[in-house]
């Protein structure tokens, strides 16, 4: 484990945060909130726990009573704390269906659309996945459903290991800490901290040369709000191997070259904050490592937060650049803006208090789409950066695998086979066609029940009678399956839908496009 005494994220030792530390980690939470989180850290274990959700000690209690707490947003944060919906941007619900119909069909015929059409895909991802489908969506594009599908039955081995305690002891402290306020971390022993524990600890057996590292807790968590912990194990060993490697090794070699690379390229962008910014030797580190290990999920606001990620996971890290970017050209882009960052204390501070204007989701993301850096832009930098930190600290200590930027070059250097890519469906929803038939089923018994009497009470009726009013009913049995077979309600249709869907559109084609567990259970 790396020691960063430069943030909150890395007080591992157990301590009960104040006021002004949780503040400062989670935006929107002032002192009171905090206060509400000052909770006792004891190193409880939650390893095969058999706790109850009401014997958990928890800043609001369990999670149903989370649930019913009358203040929890549409994304799941109890009062809000990580939501500023001023800039929000409200999509109507015809335009939605639309798009959930568009990517069903990009997920089914996946390896395709990725080869013949990724542009579409990349538009698709800039203007937002449909929430329905994001955390699917993030296990194709970041390659996790190839890499889940190739290696089966892992997870679960490493599931049944018990873990090397040092590691443990840190993650069992750090899961009280990981979006408090959000209904699903926010009961001590719940499961969302239990899956969250998994997943970090399976990481750590799967990658025992890196151990744990307490910026990979957030990531983790925000899978975990879309996906089952299985998938968000697949996807942060994605985000740790191919998307940001080396981040989380020991001496955070990666995150300081990347600190450097984000420095060198804002004298494109904003040439009066680069200046600044050099003149009082503001070391990056100081204000970016947390923007980019946490890939921003505890900087910004949460509809901000899931648009940055849906185009993180189609383009790479250049969208992690590019935010950063934006940042800093907006705080400091201006000699106006630097009156009040007169040395390097006052600058640091004003980074640390962002506007939220400037993360607003609209501005934010037309903001990121204008900005000329392009992976080349960063590879280059980087062969720079990397050849001055060798003439001044030597080789680099923890060699990391080269950077995929995006899900093309994530695709292209693992080709996935069409089984890879299949999609399971786990839960069969039976149609209307089916339900109706089986409601005739008793009905058809009772009449032949019916019949078998007035056999016996009347004896005298010749067979050649009873064969044909079997006859005559098996016809008009198949009459009603018929009739009812010609048109199937579409039980998804919108309000000013003129007609029911047809049979071949996709959301009628296939039954697991909406039962699988991948789209509709972790909304």
């Amino acid at each position: 484990m790396v020691e960063r005494s430069a943030s909150p994220l890395d007080a591992a030792d157990g301590r009960t945060w104040n006021a002004t530390e949780w503040a400062s980690v989670i935006p929107g939470a002032g002192a009171g909130d905090a206060g509400m989180a000052d909770t006792d850290r004891g190193s409880g274990s939650l390893r095969g726990t058999s706790e109850s959700l009401a014997d958990g000690e928890s800043s609001f209690g369990s999670d149903s009573e989370s649930n019913g707490f009358g203040n929890t947003d549409k994304y799941g944060f109890i009062g809000g704390s990580q939501q500023n919906a001023d800039g929000e941007q409200e999509i109507p619900p015809e335009v939605l269906r639309q798009r959930e119909l568009k990517w069903l069909d990009m997920l089914k015929n996946w390896d395709k659309w990725m080869l013949r059409r990724q542009k579409k895909v990349k538009l698709r991802c800039q203007k937002g996945i449909p929430p329905s489908l994001r955390g699917r969506a993030w296990l194709y594009l970041s390659g996790a459903k190839v890499k889940k599908e190739q290696n089966k039955g892992k997870f679960e081995e490493l599931d049944a290991q018990p873990g090397d305690p040092k590691w443990m002891d840190i993650i069992e402290k750090d899961l009280h800490r990981q979006f408090p306020f959000h209904e699903m971390f926010v009961a001590r022993g719940g499961h969302g901290q239990q899956d969250l524990y998994r997943v970090l600890k399976a990481y750590t057996l799967y990658r025992p040369d890196e151990g744990y590292c307490q910026a990979q807790a957030p990531i983790a968590a925000v899978l975990l709000m879309h996906m089952p912990a299985e998938d968000a194990f697949w996807g942060l060993v994605q985000i740790c191997e191919k998307y940001l490697p080396g981040y989380y090794s020991a001496g955070l070699e990666a995150i300081q070259l990347d600190g450097e690379i984000l420095f060198a390229l804002l004298r494109r962008i904003s040439a009066v904050a680069y200046r600044h910014l050099g003149k009082h030797e503001v070391n990056p580190v100081l204000y970016m490592t947390e923007w980019f290990m946490c890939a921003f999920s505890r900087t910004l606001p949460w509809a901000s937060v899931l648009r940055v990620w849906d185009m993180f996971f189609c383009e790479g890290v250049k969208v992690i650049f590019r935010v950063g970017l934006v940042l800093l050209k907006c705080m400091l882009g201006s000699q106006e803006k630097l009156k009040e960052c007169q040395g390097q204390y006052e600058t640091i501070e004003r980074l640390r208090a962002l506007e939220p204007q400037y993360m607003q989701e609209g501005f934010l993301i037309h903001e990121v789409l204008e900005v000329p850096i392009t992976e080349r832009d960063i590879e280059k930098e980087h062969n720079t950066q990397l050849k001055r930190w060798k003439e001044t600290h030597g080789e680099l200590t923890c060699k990391s695998p080269p950077r995929m930027h995006g899900a093309k070059a994530i695709m292209e250097s693992e080709p996935p086979s069409h089984q890879d890519l299949r999609q399971v469906p786990t839960i069969i929803m039976a149609s209307p066609l089916q339900l109706d038939s089986s409601t005739q089923q008793p009905k058809t018994e009772h009449k032949e029940d019916k019949t078998s009497e007035d056999k016996k009470s009347n004896g005298d009726k010749k067979s050649k009678e009873d064969k044909k009013q079997k006859l005559s009913k098996k016809k008009n049995s198949m009459k009603n399956k018929k009739t009812s077979s010609k048109e199937i309600p579409n039980p998804y249709a919108l309000p000013n839908d003129p007609k029911p869907l047809l049979k071949d559109s996709p959301l009628q084609e296939s039954n697991q496009s909406l039962s699988s567990t991948e789209q509709d259970t972790y909304l």
